[in-house]
This record gives C-alpha cells, structure tokens and sequence, in this order.
C-alpha cells in the first residue's frame, strides 16, 4: 500500500527530478501565487502552494526525521513507524485512514528516507479538511496494538527479504554503503538490518513516534486548489492543541578522514556482473554561496545526462564494453554528498575494461574541454525535468516539502536554478579534477555465487 522511499540504495539511477526537482515558471514564475508560509505557535510549520488549475490538492505531512537518526539496534524503526502510522489511533481503526481517503476518490501514501518521512493524500479539495484532521490525529493520538505492530514487521521483514537478501543489486547497494561509511549513519539500510528487524519492540516504534512526530519538527504541506487563509484556520483548528516537545539532540556525525581506497565483492545469485564506484562529493549547503554542487550535477549530465552522453556513446555503442552505465550525483540531502559510476559488462568483456574506460574518459574530460552546446544540452534537459516534475500538485507539494525536510526554503529551487543556469565548462571539468581524479574511492563489485 505504502512506498518505502528507499533511494533505492543511494539512488545510482537518481533523475533529474528528483535530485534538483524544483519548479520553473511553470511553477512560480511570473504571474503564479507566491508559495505561503505560516508557522503555528507550536512550532508546525505551514507551507502552500496555491494552482487552482483543477479542484485537486495533494496535502503532504513530513517529519524531519528518517534512518540518519536511528541509532545501531534499532535500525529500521523509521520505516518500521511509518507502517504503523496506518495502524489506527483512538477514533481511526486500522487500515481506515487510507479507507477514508480512498472513499472520497482520492489516495493515500508514505514513504521513508535517509533524511525524512513523508505522508501523502492527494484527493478533491473539498475533502482538505478531511485529510487535515487524519494527519493531526495520527500525530497526536497514534494507537500502537501488539496484533498490528507483530503484522507489520513481518511486512517490513519480507520487504527486506525481496528488496535486499534476494536482490543482488540491493545487497550490491547495501554493501556499498556499508563499505563507505564507517562512522555516519548513512552507512545503515533504510529498511534496516534483520538482526535489528528480528529484535525491535512495540516500545521501541512508541519511543521514535513520541521523540520525532512532534509539531517542531515538522511541516504541513499543500498544493493545488487550496487557500492559505483557509488552511491555516483549519491547522489552527487540528494540529494547533498540539503540544511542542523538546527534540533530541542532533549532535554532528562527521566521517573520519579516509585513509585509503576501499573495494568489497558481493557473490550473489546472478549471471550479471556489475560495478558501482563511490567517490566522496560535498553536498549543497548555502543555496547562494555554493557552486560546487551545481557543477557537480551537471557533470554526471555530461558524461550521462542522455543517450549521446560521453559515457553512453563510448562504452555502450561505440565501444560496445558496456551493457549499461550510469552517472548520478546525490549532493541534496543533510548528510554528506557522494557521486557515482555504475556499469555492467557485455558477454566477453570485462569489469577492468570499464573500469579502464571511465577513468581514460574522466582525465579526456579534464585535459580536453566541455563545450558551451554540450554543456547547454544537459541543462536544457534539467529545466525540462523541472517543468515535467512541476505539472502535477504533488510534484509541487513534494519539491517544497524535501527543501523544507533537508533545511533549505521551500522557495529556495528559483535560487537553485539560476545558480545551474550559471554554471561554465570551466567549473564542470574542475569538479571533475578535485573530486574524481586521485580521490579514495569506495568499489562494490557484484559477482555470480560460486558454487561448492
């Protein structure tokens, strides 16, 4: 019912709406309702994006708090809490919350990150109030019963079970972040160990919602055919008797200086061999002052933004090494930021070719040049992302609410895309030097099981 957003593993085939996913005139630009903003006395933010293209709103509820704030144990009780969040409270029954929503025509979702978790409806907006009052309710008054809670983690065990223990790429992803963190808690899967799974507790679920889905550490966020005036009444009027807690300390989790390269080999069940290099990358910290991940971003365009990218033409229909290859870049997020390669073979070549062939084409794209029509390219595609992501008011509701979950302004995405806008050849290939070339990276390889 519910989609675990598990980025997919450090999201190695991030799109560009969802990396950058912010809007574009389409969105906000002249002409459009500015996005409104409203704090409750109780800390709960309010965030609205007016479109009254259609009698449609998507009211999403996020809480700043996702697996980077679990601790070793209890690994998996953020995604675990997200199921029981449809487990009933003391006027819902379980399963109604989304019986409810699904009777007025509309839907309802959840998912779970690193950084955040996020409840959705998207339904006629003459039903706000209905989807509002749901939210403040589940906040407020969740009911957590042995029956249903012993029900989910079995769900949550099978997820983990399809997703990772019998999934060659999710065990490849889940060793490689293993492997690349040894002290932040990226370095843990979303969905959580089994050995965590097989030992966590009601009490346990009861102790994260009660610390982490308060009303201070989280937003209210709408869009679509909805007034603020209006919204903010009806916040007041549900979430506002909600008391504010004093939140947990957040206290700072900086890897340790690397002292190598690391490699690490999954034998798994496949025919397939497959390789993912990790290369440590800052992240997006002050929208304005930054632009290192801008060009960060649109240098994984660059080598493999579309079919005719550098990587793409070279190793899969020139070269024709490379079953598959792609690029992608994870700098929005509050943890640390990393870039990634991942390739597989054709039958008959091998991973040191590819292996071989990325870094001849890495050091051809620092002593060669990046051209203004090729950089132009890569950045005609984000802005036709932003512009697709930005049609539905969901896509707008979940833009303004993962600016909001990772620290930034909801309006921060005009900001974003000016600063892509401004990125030169010049800064994409001294990215490319600084963090690609020389850097201690971290190699998941994924190799057919032997047998014994």
């Amino acid at each position: 019912m519910k989609i675990d957003v598990l980025r997919h593993f450090f999201v190695i085939n991030i799109v560009i709406s969802l990396l950058f996913a912010v809007g574009v005139e389409a969105a906000t630009g002249p002409g459009k309702p500015p996005i409104f903003q409203h704090t409750l006395a109780n800390g709960l933010e309010i965030i609205v994006k007016p479109d009254h293209r259609s009698p449609v709103a998507a009211v999403m509820v996020w809480y700043r708090a996702g697996s980077i704030d679990e601790v070793n144990g209890r690994t998996g009780i953020a995604h675990l809490l997200e199921h029981m969040m449809f487990q009933g409270t003391e006027t819902v029954a379980p399963g109604d919350h989304a019986r409810k929503i699904s009777a007025t025509g509309g839907r309802s979702n959840a998912f779970t990150s690193t950084d955040y978790t996020g409840y959705l409806q998207e339904l006629h907006s003459s039903e706000l109030e209905l989807a509002m009052q749901l939210e403040a309710d589940r906040m407020q008054n969740l009911l957590l019963r042995d029956k249903e809670f012993n029900n989910e983690l079995r769900v949550v065990m099978e997820e983990r079970r399809q997703r990772v223990d019998d999934n060659p790429r999710g065990l490849l992803m889940e060793q490689l972040a293993a492997a690349m963190y040894v002290a932040h808690p990226y370095r843990t899967p979303i969905v959580g160990w089994m050995n965590d799974l097989e030992h966590l507790t009601i009490e346990d679920a009861a102790d994260w919602h009660r610390r982490w889905y308060v009303p201070n550490n989280a937003a209210l966020v709408i869009a679509g055919d909805a007034e603020p005036e209006n919204v903010v009444l009806l916040a007041e009027k549900y979430f506002g008797n909600i008391e504010s807690k004093l939140l947990p300390q957040r206290k700072p989790q900086e890897e340790p200086a690397r002292l190598g390269s690391r490699r690490v080999t999954v034998q798994a069940n496949t025919t397939l061999q497959s390789q993912i290099i990790a290369y440590s990358a800052p992240k997006l910290s002050d929208v304005e002052m930054d632009w290192e991940p801008y060009a960060l971003y649109l240098l994984a365009g660059v080598l493999d933004g579309h079919s005719a990218a550098r990587l793409h033409k070279r190793l899969v229909s020139e070269e024709k090494i490379a079953h598959s290859v792609s690029v992608s870049y994870d700098g929005l997020r509050r943890g640390p930021g990393a870039f990634y390669v991942s390739f597989s073979p054709v039958e008959g070549r091998t991973l040191m070719e590819l292996e071989a062939g990325w870094n001849d084409e890495i050091i051809k794209l620092i002593n060669g040049e990046v051209s203004d029509a090729e950089l132009n390219r890569v950045k005609a595609q984000v802005i036709a992302g932003q512009v697709f992501s930005g049609d539905s008011v969901l896509g707008q509701a979940s833009r303004m609410g993962r600016m909001w979950a990772i620290g930034f302004a909801p309006d921060a995405p005009d900001a974003i895309n000016e600063k892509l806008r401004a990125v030169t050849p010049l800064q994409v290939q001294e990215v490319a030097r600084k963090y690609l070339v020389g850097k201690h990276t971290t190699t998941a390889i994924l190799e057919p099981k032997i047998s014994n």
